[in-house]
């Protein structure tokens, strides 16, 4: 869904990258400082109950993380080992924000059915992107789902952020649409994969007609 956006998003943060390549900041830094800023900001904040806060904070470190990508193409430092990097790096990201609501919930939001509720979206975000790497691993596409990681972090930032203004029923109802997609994605991708790695493969001599 929002993959569409990427290009659009890319040609706007080129400038940006294009001037933190001059002051020599490299990729890695970027995706460094970015993945470190939200792991700490949602482990401090959400467990402290300050999810608008906590939300504000980590949304400013995504956006900074995005700039990896820019700061690569302008530099022309484009690598395998930048991209595995960054991909690991968005996994640990994403778990310490679920992990920060769940302590919340278990704590002093007093609502474990909430905390059961994230811990289930932490293990699918991790089947959802493990699907894809392995099947890729093994040569099948499957760039498939209803909910991406860039989905899954606009959903659950904006909730927690309106349910920390205390916006009634938002954070719920964030966290299980959530659970909900992410569930969905993992099926869908199962799904691809099989179809994919399952295809009968075509022979030389094959006329593709009968």
């Amino acid at each position: 869904m929002l993959r569409y956006l990427r290009p659009l998003f890319s040609r706007l943060l080129l400038p940006v990258g294009r001037l933190l390549a001059r002051l020599g900041v490299t990729p890695s830094m970027v995706t460094l400082v970015g993945a470190l800023g939200v792991v700490v900001s949602a482990l401090v904040f959400y467990p402290l109950g300050e999810l608008f806060a906590g939300s504000a904070v980590i949304t400013g470190f995504v956006l900074l993380d995005m700039l990896d990508g820019a700061v690569a193409r302008a530099s022309d430092n484009t690598t395998k080992w930048g991209a595995f990097l960054d991909s690991t790096l968005d996994r640990l990201s994403d778990a310490a924000i679920l992990s920060g609501l769940m302590l919340w919930f278990f704590g002093g939001g007093e609502n474990p059915t909430l905390g059961c509720v994230s811990l289930f979206c932490l293990v699918a975000g991790f089947g959802v992107s493990y699907i894809k790497a392995r099947a890729e691993a093994l040569g099948a596409n499957c760039d498939v789902g209803v909910a991406e990681r860039a989905e899954r972090l606009v959903i659950l930032l904006v909730a927690a952020g309106l349910g920390g203004l205390d916006v009634p029923y938002v954070l719920p109802a964030g966290l299980w649409i959530l659970a909900l997609l992410s569930g969905i994605t993992v099926v869908q991708r199962l799904i691809e994969t099989r179809n994919r790695l399952t295809r009968p493969r075509r022979t030389a001599g094959d006329t593709g007609s009968v």
